[in-house]
Parts: structure tokens; sequence; C-alpha cells
């Protein structure tokens, strides 16, 4: 409702005044006019008055209050708001340094807000921020650069670019990797910064101090041979080796060429025969070996003996096939770790844990000492000349002695970690070495190279035995398999999953080679054909681990020894039969 606006209580009483003020107009005519004109005026008609009908009375209302007129007060500017800092984001390998929201925002850093007047304005906070970012991008910026710089490697090189840089060439504790970071953060610092005169006249200056020392040095320097020169004796036995070996690969060949060529000569029929005869093994006979665990065995040339040695350090030799003690090799101070029969008399090798090999006749005497490993041996084993005997230790290297003379041949290296098993190629020509680095290498004794690196193992290799055909190398590994190696190849050609535990030890048959026997940590040793590599046998009986075992030259027996302290001995039925007939 406006002010000037009236109630209806007031309008009403507005009527009864336009009354009043028509009985004034009619007097004031009267009076004015005189009476002789009174009758020449025409009297208006009057209507009658009819008085107004007084409604009931209304009550009055309770006027509204006024509600005072005021003038809005301005509204005030809106604050000004500061903008929000975001971390450079790496976009497609560029760096975004924008502090806008938008990204098509092409303000500088400070803009206006529409309608006012204000600017952004960067905090304190924001600044370290920002400079932080851009010191980090800087870092990273000099790091990839460093990485792109050729640095010496040799830390007497990096000491004297450091000097030529002027940069002390070595602080306190500080190691050469160290110092080669060094060295490249300050060639980066030196590229960042442009001063690239002075690093390439610190290069040209080095590379002439090389050139001249080069100069110098040259007449006079003496060519060393990445070998080592071995002794005259060494000489010596390598020429007996090659003269050995020639005349039995001849030998060998012809023997293989007989066979190829003459027809009446069945290969397949002969290994069938002498796989059935590997069928018939059973236990012959069960010996109590010493008082503590058995670690190895070996026949003797002739079949007639068997020698054994255990953890007590002793040696002891049995006669077959009764196995009645012969005698007993005392003189290691330590546990014995293997016993091998030389191939050309009874004479007996013993390895040990004191690090010394010992050669013994047959009736307990000692011949020969063999002192120069560094570390505990593991297997051994003859040349098949009878002239040298080989050695693989826990030092990492394998020895050829001469067993005349008791001295070192040859001190090989080649193993990363321990050498376990050795053996022998039956021409001598070469010898494998398997260790526990997983690997067997094949060495030629003529050369003394390496020839042959055998990789596939997972696990140490504990056996390595070569067959009689020439060619084909067997090893056993704790990854409980057997892989047949073909040599003329240079890999692997058969994987046979022997065992459900490491194979300790792995031989063939030394006749023909028709048949391989491996023993192995569960408590048993198998035979498998080497034609098609098919288990042929198990031999069980042994109550604990099987450490070694041995296969007489005609094939007829096998000889196991166990940490349970026994010898069992192994023989073919159809073997017995032809005994019992000759004795008939």
């Amino acid at each position: 409702m406006e002010v000037g606006q009236e109630n209806p209580a007031s309008a009403s009483d507005a009527e009864p005044s336009t009354e009043v003020a028509d009985a004034q107009m009619l007097d004031s005519m009267a009076t004015a006019t005189p009476l002789s004109e009174i009758a020449t005026i025409p009297v208006p008609m009057i209507q009658p008055v009819i008085p107004p009908l007084n409604p009931p009375p209304v009550p009055p209302l309770v006027p509204l209050p006024v509600i005072p007129s005021t003038i809005p007060r301005p509204l005030a500017p809106l604050p000004v708001r500061l903008p929000m800092l975001k971390p450079p984001a790496s976009q497609n390998g560029e760096v975004r340094t924008s502090d806008s929201d938008s990204d098509h925002d092409d303000s500088g850093p400070t803009s206006t807000i529409h309608g006012s007047t204000a600017e952004y304005e960067i905090s304190e906070e924001s600044r370290l921020i920002r400079e932080r970012q851009e010191k980090a991008m800087r870092d990273l910026l000099m790091k990839r650069r460093a990485a792109a710089l050729a640095v010496p490697t040799n830390d007497l090189a990096v000491r004297a670019r450091l000097r030529r840089l002027g940069e002390p060439m070595t602080l306190f504790g500080e190691r050469e990797m160290e110092r080669r970071d060094r060295l490249r953060m300050l060639m980066a610092k030196l590229d960042a910064e442009g001063q690239l005169e002075m690093l390439m006249k610190a290069h040209e200056e080095e590379e002439a101090v090389a050139s001249v020392k080069k100069e110098e040095n040259e007449e006079e320097m003496l060519q060393y041979p990445f070998y080592t020169e071995g002794t005259k004796e060494l000489l010596e036995a390598r020429v007996d080796i090659a003269k050995f070996s020639i005349l039995k690969a001849e030998q060998r060949l012809q023997r293989a060429r007989r066979k190829r060529d003459d027809p009446d000569e069945d290969l397949d029929a002969e290994i069938d025969w002498a796989l059935k005869q590997a069928e018939s093994f059973v236990l012959d006979c069960s010996e109590i070996g010493d008082e503590r665990p058995l670690s190895g065995c070996s026949f003797s040339n002739d079949g007639k003996l068997l020698a054994t040695c255990s953890l007590t350090g002793a040696a002891k030799i049995w006669s077959m096939p009764q196995l009645k003690k012969v005698s007993v090799l005392k003189g290691h101070t330590e546990r014995s770790t293997d016993v091998a029969f030389s191939p050309v008399n009874n004479n007996v090798a013993t390895a040990s844990a004191d690090r010394t090999a010992r050669l013994w006749n047959p009736e307990g005497s000692l011949l020969k000492t063999f002192q120069g490993h560094l570390d505990r041996l593991a297997r051994i084993s003859f040349h098949p000349s009878g002239k040298y005997l080989g050695t693989a230790s826990f030092d990492k290297t394998w020895r050829l002695w001469d067993i005349e003379s008791g001295s070192e041949l040859l001190l090989q290296e080649g193993h990363s970690r321990s050498v376990y098993g050795i053996s022998f190629h039956p021409d001598g020509s070469l010898a494998a070495s398997s260790g526990l680095d997983a690997l067997a290498r094949v060495w030629d004794l003529r050369t003394g190279r390496s020839i042959l690196a055998l990789e596939g193992h997972v696990k140490p290799v504990l056996g390595v035995s070569f067959s009689p055909n020439g060619y084909h190398l067997a090893t056993g590994s704790e990854d409980n398999t057997c892989r047949i190696w073909d040599l003329r190849k240079k890999k692997s050609m058969y994987v046979i999953p022997a065992h459900s535990n490491l194979i300790s030890q792995v031989k063939f048959e030394p006749q023909e080679g028709y048949y391989i026997v491996t023993a192995s940590y569960d408590m048993t040793a198998k035979v498998w054909s080497s034609r098609d590599f098919k288990p042929v046998k198990t031999l069980s009986g042994h109550e604990a681990k099987v450490a070694s075992l041995d296969v007489i030259g005609d094939g007829q027996y096998i000889a196991t020894v166990a940490h349970d302290r026994t010898i069992k001995l192994w023989s073919s039925i159809n073997h017995e039969r032809e005994k019992a007939m000759d004795v008939d």
C-alpha cells in the first residue's frame, strides 16, 4: 500500500459534506436575486433528497505499519581469487609451466578478473614451489646430459682428467665409482654452461700425453701371453698323451669299421643281448663296508678286486666276488672322498678332504702323496695310459699329476665354482670336468684348451662319464636329470629324468657302452639303455643315499656303496648260469 492512499472509512465520511455544499449554494442564490426576477427565474427541479442508508458501523481497521523507504547499500566488491598453481605435468615429452586452470588461457603470469581490476599475485610459497620444480627439471636434464657423455673407466684416467679440469683428484672417503660419477657430473655441467673449449682442451691434453707415453713404451713394452707358460715336463706329457691317443683312436675306429662292414655283425642283436643281461641284474652280495658311510668304490682292471673308501678316511680292498677284505689303506687325516684303480696295474689312488691324494699298492703300502690343492678334493680318475692322475677339488681347479714322479703337471682353472667330477676319454685325448657351477667342460689334453662348455643343467653337476664309442658323454646333476651329450654336434641330445633326488654318480658300461648306470640319493641305482635311453632295471636295496657306483670291465657286475655303510654287488643271472655250466 502506498503512503497517500485512503482507506474505505475516510471515503464514507466525505459524502455528507457534498449535501451541505448544495444547500449553501441555494441560499446564496436567494439573497443575491431580487424578488421581481424570481418569477422569471426558472426554478430547477429539485429532486428529493433521499437520506443515505447508513451501513452498520464497521470497526476501523488497524492501519498497516509504514515501511520506511531506505536506499539499498552498494554491494561489496568480490574478493580477489589467487591463482591455483599446478605442478608442471609432462605431456608428450614437453613440460607445461602455465599457471592457468585452462589450457586456452593465454594470459601472462598476471591477469585481471572480469569486472575487477585486481591482478593475480603469486604467493611466496607458490614461488618457492616453482623454483623447486625448475631446479628438479634442471637436475634431470643435467643427469640426462651426463649419461650421454663418455667417461673413462680406469681410475687413473679419471684422476688425471679431474686434475686437468682443476678439480681435486679425490675427496675424503670417496670410492672409485663415486669419483667417476663426480667427473661425469662435472663434465655435464661444463657442457651445459657452454664451456666446451675447456673440456676439449682437457681431452686434447690427455690424448697427447697418452700418445707420447705409447710411443715411449712401444719399444720397451713386453708382450705377455694370455696363458701361463707350462713346464718342460708338461710339454713332454702332452706329446706322450698325443701319441697314446692317436694309437687308441686308430684301434677304436678300426673296430667300428669292422662292425659296420662285417655282414655277420648285427649291432642291434648285440645291444639287445647286453640289455637282456642288464635286465637280469639281481643282488648277489651285501657287506658292511665300514663304521661310517661309504663315499666311493672302484673295480680293478682285471675285475678281481674292489676298492671302497669311507668317511673314516680309510680305504679297503675286497676280493671278488665274495667281498672278502684283503687290505686296509690308512693314511688320510680327514674323510676320504673317492677311490680309483689304475687301468694298467692294481695300484689304488685315494682322495681326501685333507687336500691330498695318495697312491697305494694292493698290500696297503703308500707309494706317493700328491699335495698342492688349496681345498678338499672330490673325485679322482686315472688317465687311460696309467701314467697320470686327475684330481678335482673345491678350490675351483682340477690338476694333472705325474704318477711316476709325483709332481704336478697341470693346474687347470675354468670353473666359477668348485670342481666335483672328472673323467678321461677312452682314447686319452680329452678330459671332462664338472662343477657346482652347473657346467661341464671338455678339455683337450694335447693343447690345454677348453673345447666345449656343456650348458644345460640348472644345478651342480656331480658325475661325468665318457662312452666307449668316443662321442657320447653323460652327466648327472642335482637337478635329478642325466643328460647325454653328443660331442660331434656339441649339444645335448637327450635328457633322462632319472631319479627323484640328486644323481651322485653316472657310469657307462666300459666295454661297449651299451647301457648307462646312475646312482642317486633316492636310495636306488638305475640302468638305462644307451640306444633309446629307456629304463632297463632299477637296483633297489640300499636303506640310505647311494654315494657311488662302478661297473666291471665285462659288464657282468655292478657295485654300489651308500650311506647305510653297505657294499652291494649286483650280478646278472645269465652270468651265474654260465659260471655254473662251466663248473659242470
